[in-house]
């Protein structure tokens, strides 16, 4: 008998290539989704109008009636959908509010059916949530603490609506964490947020591809139980860790710009950010490999070269360019992008975004002006380091008792408040935070989620404060922070953005 899959941001990036693998698969799955009827996405879906195996139902994700139509009769939700950058940096508070009513809405239908056991919920939270891990701190995985990088408002979404899902008491649920994803039209990105990272920086990318069948994969009836409840770091897999210097030179050879010092060619050193972005390698990415085999194992060279061959010749034209012309007409201008350019900060004496991305304006004044003097750094792609989670893991995570709570919850500042554990942990129990905020939240989500004080939760960013007193938490922080330094952001959280 066919599974119903209700799928949301089907016209997204990721959200389209599942759809197009779930269509693949349309002999196994009836497939519903919730567009936005605007014009763009009514011509996407226009080939599917009148398919039978395909529900389309324009309406919204913050409407709750349209999300109880998609989810009723579902076997699965494949809640891919929601405001992601950069039009998640322009609107903040829209950002916050679609992002984490969208959850709410979803748990709320799927609670409203007969039997909410029956449907199994598939959440694609973020990478971003972990926020910056620079080297030394680059090797990451679930359970790592949530760090949100300062202003990241998509960040502060997504992990509010995976702690309302991991939350919620449904019993099929699990948040699969995706990280960068490569496709064609990455090649065409000129935006500002292009200087939003380190140039040391790491991250472990995903193909879109591969994204795309990891949405059909999980619907597979095969999935065995003890996948359901937990959470996950999406990759394609260890050739994809690179730093984000061989990023531009990937990039930058795929549009016709040869060598790799091109980006020396191309940029400025001190156009980008030192801190306050996000990325890691991941030591635990072949978990959900193993579980799916979504992976297609293409080399990563041998994808950028795919990635070029799907654009418009049009976009190669500036690899015929002399590259400084190339810099100053182009990318110079970029960086100097009033509000969101990182240039723009520094003329503007934007001491809060400084702070945020740089540490200090020293610390900008510091960098290198020319790459003669500036140190590119790749780190070990295969010498893992893991940091310390506050408990016991050889323990099988089930049998934990109250005292390994209690262990867990001084490590991170503060008090487990409960004399016993629940029936299991997926049951919550009583955490107090260093700050004396008494709240409730299971042990799957503390120590597998790597969250903690809803309460503390950005905004405002007060790092500097929690990590004083959370060693959990300095381990992340200080890794790239002075204790010593200004960490206090007291420009207005909306500075330069819509507040809509």
């Amino acid at each position: 008998m066919k599974k119903t899959v209700f799928l949301t941001g089907s016209t997204g990036t990721m959200g389209f290539q599942g759809f197009k693998e779930l269509y693949k698969r349309r002999d196994m799955y009836n497939i519903v989704v919730l567009n936005r009827g605007s014009q763009k996405n009514k011509d996407k879906f226009a080939p599917y109008m009148n398919d039978p195996s395909v529900k389309i139902v324009w309406g919204d994700l913050t409407n709750y009636e349209d999300i109880l139509e998609c989810v009723t009769g579902s076997d699965y939700v494949l809640h891919v959908g929601g405001l992601v950058s950069p039009a998640a940096d322009y609107f903040p508070k829209k950002t916050l509010f679609t992002n984490v009513t969208a959850m709410e809405n979803i748990v709320k239908a799927v609670k409203a059916q007969p039997d909410p056991d029956a449907i199994k919920v598939v959440y694609i939270g973020t990478v971003a949530q972990t926020g910056d891990r620079n080297y030394p701190t680059h090797w990451g995985r679930t359970g790592d603490p949530i760090q949100i990088s300062i202003y990241d408002h998509y960040a502060i979404s997504k992990t509010k609506a995976e702690a309302i899902l991991a939350e919620s008491g449904l019993r099929y649920w699990v948040s699969l964490r995706q990280t960068g994803i490569l496709y064609p039209e990455i090649l065409k990105n000129m935006e500002p947020i292009m200087f939003h990272v380190p140039i040391n920086g790491v991250l472990e990318w995903a193909t879109v591809e591969d994204s795309g069948r990891l949405c059909a994969k999980v619907c597979n009836p095969a999935v065995p139980e003890e996948f359901w409840r937990r959470f996950y770091n999406i990759s394609s897999g260890p050739d994809y860790r690179i730093t984000n210097y061989e990023f531009e030179v990937l990039l930058l050879n795929a549009i016709g710009m040869k060598g790799d010092d091109v980006p020396k060619k191309l940029f400025d050193p001190n156009w980008f950010i030192l801190q306050n972005f996000h990325g890691q390698w991941y030591t635990d990415a072949d978990d959900l490999e193993n579980y799916l085999h979504f992976r297609e194992n293409i080399p990563v060279k041998e994808y950028f070269k795919r990635m070029a061959n799907q654009v418009a010749f049009f976009y190669k034209l500036s690899g015929l360019a002399p590259l400084g012309i190339v810099k100053q007409i182009l990318m110079k201008p970029i960086a100097n992008t009033p509000l969101y350019g990182t240039q723009a900060w520094i003329k503007n004496g934007m001491k809060d975004r400084i702070t945020a991305y740089y540490g200090s304006l020293e610390k900008y004044n510091a960098i290198p002006k020319t790459w003669d003097e500036f140190d590119v750094v790749v780190p070990d792609k295969n010498e893992m380091s893991y940091l310390d989670h506050g408990y016991d893991e050889t323990k099988d995570f089930h049998s934990l008792g109250i005292a390994d709570m209690k262990k867990a919850a001084e490590f991170r500042g503060g008090e487990c408040l409960s004399k016993k554990m629940g029936k299991d942990v997926y049951t919550p129990l009583k955490w107090k935070c260093a700050c004396g905020h008494e709240f409730e939240m299971t042990p799957n989500l503390v120590l597998k989620g790597g969250h903690w004080c809803p309460e503390c939760l950005p905004m405002p960013w007060k790092y500097d404060e929690i990590a004083k007193t959370n060693p959990f938490f300095a381990q992340v922080w200080y890794s790239h922070h002075d204790k010593d330094e200004d960490n206090v952001y007291t420009e207005d959280i909306y500075y330069g953005f819509s507040k809509e």
